[in-house]
């Protein structure tokens, strides 16, 4: 069911990756929405990295230091887009 909504399908990688012991971006950007997504019914696993917040913005900068600042602000805009749409549907 995440997939259908916007940004289900990095949600859906994150938590795998989690799950997986992976430390990706999507991974990452689950563990900093893991408190609401779990109000959400999603099953967030109870290890996550330690301040996931400055460790993606940290992968970013790994990967393209110019365009890290955007990116970081892009991905949790998906995050906070799939939390709402979330909301709507569990309601």
């Amino acid at each position: 069911m995440n997939a259908a909504l916007p940004g289900g399908d990095i949600i859906d990688a994150g938590l795998q990756d989690l799950r997986d012991g992976r430390e990706t971006i999507a991974a990452l950007l689950v563990a900093i929405g893991a408190p609401r997504l779990r109000q959400l019914g999603l099953q967030v696993p109870d290890r996550v990295p330690a301040t996931p917040e400055h460790r993606l913005y940290d992968l970013l900068v790994e990967d393209d230091v110019d365009a890290a600042h955007s990116r970081y602000n892009s991905l949790i805009r998906r995050l906070v887009s799939f939390e709402r749409a979330a909301a709507c549907v569990r309601k």
